[in-house]
């Protein structure tokens, strides 16, 4: 156990003193690191006055806020593109479902009107045979009919169930 803290220590020790930030002050590139100022890995922190060294301190923390506030945006731009999304989800979602109300309703009166030709159609051959005015031929070809209707109104209800 103590190894393993040990072990932990010196790697978080190590990558503390590698961190480093790159700032470039007046157009000269420097490196700080904690307190200490680098250029071309040489520390110049004793060499440089205390004007420059807050120069290159306020420009460090410029440049920190900078890419803070572009992460802030891309974190924002991210979340306004998901947003975007869900909302056209949701607008497909509803145009799908107007679209299947509208199929629905379109079944229904299909099959409200394949039933009333249907109920036309059994009520014309029931007083036409009746009347005895139908000849063999003729109360075929009104069965035929019956029949196809009969079809019709079948299609319609299985078309309305899918619905």
């Amino acid at each position: 156990m103590m190894k393993h803290l040990f072990i932990l220590l010196l790697a978080f020790g190590i990558s503390n003193m590698t961190f480093s930030q790159k700032v470039v002050s007046d157009g000269v590139k420097y490196e700080v690191k904690g307190d200490r100022i680098f250029q071309n890995g040489e520390d110049v922190t004793a060499n440089l006055s205390s004007e420059k060294i807050n120069q290159i301190q306020t420009d460090l923390r410029k440049k920190q806020k900078l890419e803070k506030d572009e992460k802030e945006a891309k974190k924002a731009e991210k979340r306004e593109e998901k947003a975007e999304k869900k909302q056209k989800q949701a607008e497909k979602k509803q145009k799908q479902a107007e679209r299947e109300l509208k199929n629905k309703r379109k079944a229904e009166q299909v099959l409200e009107n394949a039933e009333k030709k249907l109920e036309k159609t059994q009520r014309n051959y029931s007083r036409q045979k009746e009347r005895g005015r139908l000849s063999p031929v003729s109360e075929e070809k009104w069965l035929r009919k019956i029949e196809k209707q009969k079809g019709d109104v079948k299609r319609a209800k299985k078309k309305l169930r899918k619905s």
